[in-house]
Formats: C-alpha cells, structure tokens, sequence
C-alpha cells in the first residue's frame, strides 16, 4: 500500500489529525490489495482556499515568462516520473499499461499545446479607432482561484488539463481528485513538491462527494472546472446556483454514435468502431456507445465487428490485455444490470455481458452487443450512459434515419462518420447536434489543439482542450486616448 501523505496545503502535506471520513481504494484488477487509505477532513476546505486565495495575489502579477518556467519544471517532473505515473494509474484505473503510458505522454503534450498554442487564443488584441478618439485593447485576466474536480478514468490527463490553462493564464488552483484515484491524485501533488512551484499556487485536497460540495460552494473560488457524470455536473450547478458569478464548465458524458455508411473504408471502419466501443473498458464520455448501420451492409458488417470482439484480451493491467477491470464493483453491477433492461426492451442480444473470475478476482467483463430492434429515445438502455463495454446496434436505409437516432439522444458529445462521400459527411455535420464530429475516426481520440465538449446533457457550452483558456480568464476592454485636451470639444452645458 502506497504511503497516505494528507492534502496539499500551502506547499506542504498536511495530515488531518481528527477525520470526517476515509477513503478505502482497492486495485481493481485485484481486489485484495488495497492500494491507498487516507482521511478526509471537511475543515481542510478552508484552508486550501485560503492558501490558494493568497498565493494568487503574487502569481498573477508575474510575467507570463516567468509562469512558463514554472510550468516548464512541471513537464520536466512529468517526464522524470512518467513510468511512476503509468504505473499508478494503471493499477489504480485498471487500464492496461500501453494505455496508461499514452495518457502521461498526453499530460506533457498538453503543457506544450498550451504555451505554444492555446495563449495565442488570449494574447492581446489592439483595436484602431474603436472609438472617434479612442484605441481600444482587448486583454484577458486570470480569474482567481479555481477549482479541479477530476474523473476517475483519466486522472492524470483531464485534471491535467485544466491545471495546466489555470496556471498559465495567473489562476490558482486547487485540485480535488475522485474518490477512485486519489493516489494519483497524490502523486501528481508530489511532483508539484518536487519541483518547487511557489507556495499555495497548487493544492490537492482528497474527500468524498461532501468535500466537492463545500469546495465548489466555497466564497474563495471564482470557478470550477469539472469532468465527471452528468448527474454529479447537474448537482454541481445545483449547489452554485445562487453564486451566479463563478464560471462552471462542465463536462458531463455522452452517449456517442458512429454512422457506417455502405461507401466506407470497410476494415478501417471496423478498427476505429470497435476501438471506440472498448477501449478503457467503454469507460470514456467519448466512447463509441451506439453504431448506425446502412441495410446494405448491415449483417457484414455486425459479423465481422462481432468476431473482432470476441478476440479482444481482457485481463491484467500490466500483461497488456486490450481491456482491463471496470473501476468498482458497482460500475460492474450496473453494466450487468443494463443487459437485463435492454432485454426487457426488446433488444436482441448479439454478444452477452458476463463476469470474468480471472485469477485475481477483479471487476473483469466482456463486452457486450445488442440489437435496437425500434429505435425508442424513451427506452433507458437506449438514452442511458452506460459507462461499460457495451455498443447498441440500429440498422437504416437513409442517412436521414441516422441523423434522427443520433439526434434523440439528450446527450451530444461526439459522432463520427464513415463515409467517402463528403455530401455524407456534411448532411451529418449541419444536422447533427454535437460538439465534435469525425470524419473516418473514431469518436475517441480528441487533440488537445481543438476545442473538447458537448451539447445538452454532455456539458454546458464551455468547452475544455485548447479553449481551456477562455474558461480560466476573463476579457477587460481598455480604451486608450492619447489626444490633447482641447476646449473647443467640451460637451453642452460644460465650462472648465
């Protein structure tokens, strides 16, 4: 078992001497271990907004030259620690190693898109004549102090993110991991240590669901940036419904659909499909969840899809199977439980969920197909973020039929298309209502250069990725006169 450390405080651990509650996190992949065991105190709210509070009176006023460096040493203690960082996530996730490493690539990629890129978006903008007299400069400010509150299936990565943008544009920050990977939580704290960022600038507080209500509500923060469930998003806003002042961006899930079209590049389809129903064990608010299959290839295409998903490996994290654990035994019980309502609902089942009892008896499953017999947007298998390897099939002859059944969803995170006809791909664009739509890729995947969100139940139209920036400051309009008084321009009624 890792070594509880407490929270980050002002630049140093601080364990609390008396808990309101502790957190138990076991290794899904092997449920006997437990992997990190700490308390929570809800007083400790307090205090790291307060150290935040302080410290960002001096890191805003640094040059951006001088934030860069710091940031800088924070990509270097990434790349020092990337192997512990896979290594943490990947026993903590459960996601298989390969993936893991990939994602710690991400989180040091991102520190570059963001100094090179994403400030480009917010650098100062001069106006000629914006009035008749006047220059006008359009400038962005830090907020204050914000908030991360970061999922379980990228803890690294999408937490990451936001830190990186708050940081860079003056923000300081304080981190609330999920209550499923707080060691990673720990860790990321602990390179912060290692390479000596300023007091206060970053801090990591761990706890349960009622330490994110009181740290959201808190009077110290100015925004809160967040990637989780629908359900806890909805309550975020609930909770911050009356400090109407603080920026909430949102990133809430999807229930994402590819369209295979009967001119598409058939085995590449096939990949990116079946990669983006699976991959991370389904559990992605990108994951490919529905698949829209034109009549003409429909039983090709279910067979071959189906036999490729019957060899994909499930198992220990760190032998590189394909899939790994789901992340609780309830995530696990609520996958199963969705093969019985679909199956209530008149869905065929192609390919059944089932338990594993694999060696070490984590939350292993297989994935599963069903069959949508009549698309429903009232049915609850058909509407519900599963968040498990599991991929709902509809077979339709028009693309306009596609469309409608990517439209009934409430949620509208991402789409893709496989088509060759680019007429295809633009009936899909201007119709479908997403944040991001691919073209021949699967709906997972997304660049850190692009905007990352939703529509409707998937976020709240402030999206992440490199638009971050805009979430973590706020525009001011300066106008500048540099004309000389003259008497002559005095208004009606005016005598100096």
């Amino acid at each position: 078992m890792n070594t509880f450390l407490g929270d980050y405080i002002n630049g140093e651990f601080v364990k609390p001497l008396q808990t309101n509650g502790n957190i138990v996190k076991n290794n899904p992949a092997n449920t006997k271990e437990i992997i990190f065991e700490g308390g929570f105190k809800f007083d400790h709210v307090n205090l790291v907004c307060a150290a935040a509070k302080k410290a960002f009176k001096s890191w805003s006023t640094l040059s951006l030259n001088e934030r860069k460096r710091y940031l800088l040493k924070l990509k270097e203690g990434y790349v020092q620690q990337a192997d512990d960082l896979a290594n943490a996530i990947s026993k903590e996730v459960g996601k298989p190693l390969w993936e893991a490493k990939q994602e710690v690539a991400a989180m040091i990629n991102k520190i570059d898109i963001t100094l090179s890129e994403a400030l480009l978006l917010i650098e100062e903008k001069k106006i000629e004549q914006a009035t008749q007299y006047s220059t006008g400069y359009i400038r962005f400010k830090p907020r204050g102090v914000m908030v991360v509150v970061g999922p379980f299936n990228f803890p690294g990565l999408l937490p990451n993110n936001h830190i990186a943008s708050a940081l860079i544009t003056g923000n300081a920050v304080v981190f609330k991991p999920s209550e499923f990977t707080p060691y990673v939580g720990q860790l990321i704290a602990e390179i912060f240590d290692k390479v000596e960022f300023p007091q206060g600038v970053f801090n990591l507080i761990q706890g349960n669901a009622e330490v994110g209500r009181r740290l959201v509500m808190h009077d110290e923060i100015e925004g809160i940036l967040f990637t989780g469930s629908y359900e806890t998003g909805f309550k975020i806003k609930q909770d911050t419904l009356t400090h109407f002042w603080k920026i909430c961006a949102l990133e809430m899930g999807g229930k994402n659909a590819a369209i295979v079209w009967d001119d598409c590049d058939f085995n590449k389809a096939i990949y990116e499909t079946l990669k983006g129903a699976y991959i991370t064990t389904g559990q992605r608010c990108s994951s490919t969840s529905r698949l829209i299959i034109r009549k003409s290839i429909y039983d090709k295409f279910l067979e071959s899809f189906h036999n490729a998903a019957k060899k994909l490996t499930v198992g220990d994290p760190f032998k590189n199977p394909f899939m790994g654990p789901l992340i609780s035994a309830e995530s696990k019980d609520k996958y199963l439980r969705f093969q019985s309502i679909a199956q209530r609902e008149n869905c065929e089942t192609l390919m059944r969920a089932k338990e594993l009892e694999l060696e070490n008896n984590g939350y292993f499953v297989t994935p599963s197909i069903n069959l949508v017999r009549k698309p429903d947007g009232n049915s609850i298998y058909q509407k519900s973020e599963i968040f498990g390897p599991n991929v709902a099939v509809y077979c339709v002859e028009e693309i306009d039929e596609a469309i409608q059944i990517v439209n009934q969803s409430s949620y509208g995170l991402v789409c893709s298309v496989f088509s060759k006809d680019e007429r295809i791909f633009e009936k899909c664009f201007s119709s479908i209502r997403v944040g991001m739509i691919n073209w021949n890729k699967s709906t997972i995947g997304a660049s850190a250069k692009l905007p990352f969100g939703g529509m409707g139940k998937s976020g709240n139209n402030r999206p992440a990725g490199i638009f971050d920036v805009y979430t973590t400051t706020y525009p001011v309009s300066c106008l500048q006169d540099e004309s000389e008084y003259n008497s002559e321009k005095l208004l009606p009624g005016m005598s100096l």
